[in-house]
């Protein structure tokens, strides 16, 4: 009986595990360049629990980690001419005050300072260090490659800002987050160019690549599967008490 009790919990504390991921998915259904995250289990064979008849090696669930769907996600058209989506597999790069990040969230503002910053106010980067416009900048045009231009004062000559820094990586499950929207590379981790294939698109942003009704659906069955171990834990309580009751009422 403690062997089922134990292994109960061990899937409780799995299932809720799972419950906070897939919340944290719901929750950011609307975060733009979001990716969802999912959760990994297996099996652990417990060194000391043996069953009760055949003494075989009790199988408990083991959390062993998250991952990270990467695929993409819808493309939004909002017309302003700094949102940029990446087309394609690749991050832009942006600088924090943690070092280098990567996102797919490409939703950008121009600071007083006059440099293309995320809305978290990090600086996005380019080749040669961050996108610096002047105060007469105007009709800023951003190319498939990532080739910031604009016209500058009354010219009708288009002059370069930069180029967005575009990078990819090998294993991206090599990637972990550091927010909602941005990813950190663990140690060791190199990233690399992006191929010919991937290009930014103007005025549009990626959205979260979440699918509700996914999600929702994966949290009722959750749900329901943590009532049903609760309920086996709670039948297994009252066996033991009643098997309790039922010693004391032995005569001495």
């Amino acid at each position: 009986m403690q062997n089922a009790v134990l292994v109960g919990l061990s899937r409780e504390v799995a299932l809720e595990r799972e419950l906070s991921v897939v919340a944290n998915n719901i929750a950011n259904m609307n975060t733009t360049g979001y990716k969802a995250d999912g959760s990994v289990f297996e099996e652990y064979l417990s060194a000391t629990a043996r069953g009760a008849e055949t003494g075989s090696r009790v199988s408990f669930v083991q959390d062993r980690g998250i991952w990270h769907d990467m695929s993409g996600g819808s493309i939004e058209r909002t017309g302003n001419p700094l949102d940029v989506a990446i087309s394609g597999k690749g991050f832009f790069v942006v600088q924090t005050p943690r070092g280098e990040r990567y996102t797919r969230n490409g939703s950008f503002q121009i600071n007083a300072d006059g440099v293309l910053v995320t809305s978290d106010g990090d600086e996005v980067l380019g080749d040669g260090g961050p996108i610096r416009f002047q105060r007469n900048d105007r009709q800023i045009q951003i190319s498939p490659d990532g080739t910031v231009s604009v016209r500058e004062g009354t010219s009708i000559q288009d002059s370069q800002r930069g180029k967005l820094r575009l990078v990819n990586f090998a294993n991206l499950q090599q990637l972990h987050k550091d927010g909602n929207s941005m990813f950190a590379a663990s140690n060791g981790v190199q990233s690399q160019p992006v191929d010919t294939t991937t290009t930014v698109v103007q005025g549009t942003v990626e959205k979260s690549n979440v699918h509700a009704v996914v999600e929702m659906s994966r949290m009722i069955e959750l749900t329901r599967s943590y009532a049903q171990v609760a309920a086996m834990l709670q039948q297994q309580a009252d066996l033991g008490q009643s098997s309790i009751d039922k010693l004391a009422d032995v005569p001495a």
